[in-house]
């Protein structure tokens, strides 16, 4: 599914890419650029931001903006599974979580309601909840 994305917007599956899809692929929660190249040694960190551009740009990756210096980043959601992030104001620590099927689907109503009061056409949603960690309250 990677290599297909990337053949679309005229990019090659390297071994570089490859790497940091399989890191993204075992991280438990979105992770910076520092954390990747820890666990791929083979990646320095110039080509991680290079790649990860690319991996972006081709719909394989998704950046989660903190409020921190440091994005993270992980696989999309359609590689994965839906779910959305608990944002930690104080450090910028990213948490997945996921809402039962049956709040998932209120909240696609709540929002498609919203969306279709601007006359917006909503595909899909992400939710980030900003807060505070227990490791920093």
């Amino acid at each position: 599914m990677v290599e297909r994305r990337l053949r679309r917007s005229g990019q090659r599956y390297t071994a570089n890419r490859r790497a940091l899809v399989d890191a993204l692929r075992e991280a438990p929660q979105p992770v910076t650029v520092a954390q990747l190249v820890e666990v791929t040694p083979s990646v320095v960190q110039s080509s991680a931001y290079r790649n990860l551009a690319v991996l972006e740009r081709a719909d394989a990756v998704h950046r989660v903006v903190t409020t921190d210096d440091f994005a993270r980043y992980e696989l999309a959601q359609d590689l994965t599974e839906h779910h959305h992030h608990l944002v930690c104001r104080s450090c910028g620590g990213v948490t997945d979580f996921t809402l039962s099927p049956e709040f998932e689907q209120r909240l696609e109503s709540v929002l498609a309601a919203a969306a279709e009061g601007d006359d917006f056409d909503s595909d899909d949603h992400r939710l980030d909840v900003l807060g505070t960690c227990s490791n920093c309250s």
